[in-house]
C-alpha cells in the first residue's frame, strides 16, 4: 500500500470535520471565528463568511478522499486515516473554539462567563 493516499485521506477527513461547523452555523445564521475574522480564528466571521469558508473545505476534501487512489470505506487503513485527520481536528477545534464559546469549563466547576 502505497503511504501518499493515506496522508491524502488524513487530510481529507479533516477538511470534511473542519467544513461542518462553519457551514452549519453559516446557514443557521450565527457568526463563528475563521481565519478571516480579526484576530484571525479567534474573531467572529459573518454566517455568509462561514458558509463559504465551509463550501470551500467541502470542496477540498472532495478530491483528497474521491480522487486520490481509490479510497474504499471498507478498508480500515483508508477508513482509519480519514476517522483520524477528522477525530485529531475535530478534538483540536473542540478545544480551541471552546474557549471563545464556553465549552471548556473552568477544573474549579466555576461557570464560564
Amino acid at each position: 500500500m502505497k503511504w501518499i493516499p493515506l496522508i491524502a485521506y488524513f487530510f481529507g477527513g479533516a477538511l470534511f470535520t473542519n467544513a461542518i461547523p462553519h457551514f452549519v452555523a453559516g446557514v443557521m445564521g450565527l457568526a463563528f471565528q475563521s481565519p478571516f475574522a480579526k484576530p484571525p480564528g479567534q474573531g467572529h466571521s459573518s454566517s455568509t463568511v462561514n458558509v463559504l469558508w465551509g463550501f470551500v473545505n467541502f470542496v477540498l476534501a472532495y478530491p483528497l478522499l474521491a480522487h486520490v487512489g481509490v479510497f474504499d470505506v471498507r478498508n480500515w487503513l483508508h477508513a482509519g486515516a480519514a476517522a483520524l485527520g477528522s477525530l485529531l481536528i475535530a478534538l483540536f477545534s473542540a478545544r480551541h473554539f471552546g474557549r471563545f464559546n464556553g465549552g471548556n469549563a473552568p477544573k474549579d466547576g466555576t461557570p464560564t462567563p
